[in-house]
């Protein structure tokens, strides 16, 4: 089965991908324990949404959340590299366009704002994909990033890095249609920038005011900016 490693080459990122489409949605909540929809409600909510405003959901897999994102009554696209996520998502009735983060297929200053869930730790060079948003997004328009992060309790941060490398791979095991990408899913949150350093890229690639909230503890922290 595909899995990538911590050199996120796209192709077998997206070839990853496009192996656990089919069992992605669930084996995420299993894993989550049910909190991936507080976390997408979280960002449907930071991001301020208006009826008519143009959203690009990017790297949003089987568009799970631009369904969520599109209860505000904006108008929102799912973006994603993998054609077989996409495909996972043939149900939802979003629109959908594959596309790679680091060479988006829309014009400069195309939408209101940018939203990504999960998946800037898996671009291959996640700076150049944040000057890519920027380059699509008008002028004071909004980002939001949502990522697995560093938890900010001392103690529930050790038991959670134990839990991602032992636990994780064993329940992908048992409920994904390619475990082995679960491995590779473990160790690029393992070795992901934390909160602050995380801010400051996103400050150097086109955006301002970048700051976050802690989701649970600081798993996930949810980054929002303004387009400079």
């Amino acid at each position: 089965m595909a899995k990538a490693d911590l050199e996120k080459n796209p192709f077998d990122v997206a070839g990853m991908f496009d192996a656990v489409g089919s069992k992605y949605d669930t084996t995420n909540t299993i894993l989550s324990f049910g909190l991936d929809k507080h976390w997408r409600r979280r960002t449907r909510a930071r991001l301020a949404l208006k009826p008519g405003e143009r959203v690009l959901d990017l790297a949003a897999g089987t568009a799970v959340s631009t369904v969520e994102l599109g209860k505000s009554g904006a108008w929102v696209v799912a973006c994603d590299f993998s054609q077989g996520m996409l495909a996972a998502g043939k149900d939802r009735a979003v629109p959908k366009v594959v596309g790679d983060a680091m060479h988006l297929p829309f014009a400069d200053e195309t939408f209101d704002a940018v939203t990504i869930s999960y998946g800037l730790r898996n671009v291959h060079d996640f700076e150049a994909g944040l000057r890519e948003m920027a380059r699509v997004t008008k002028p004071g328009g909004r980002l939001a990033v949502n990522e697995f992060s560093t938890p900010v309790v001392p103690v529930f941060s050790t038991v959670y890095k134990e839990y991602l490398p032992r636990v994780v791979p064993a329940v992908a095991r048992v409920f994904s249609s390619n475990p082995e990408a679960y491995e590779y899913l473990a160790d690029s949150i393992r070795a992901w920038p934390g909160q602050e350093e995380l801010a400051q890229a996103i400050n150097r690639s086109g955006w301002t005011d970048a700051g976050w909230q802690n989701l649970t503890a600081g798993i996930v922290a949810l980054h929002s900016a303004v387009k400079a």
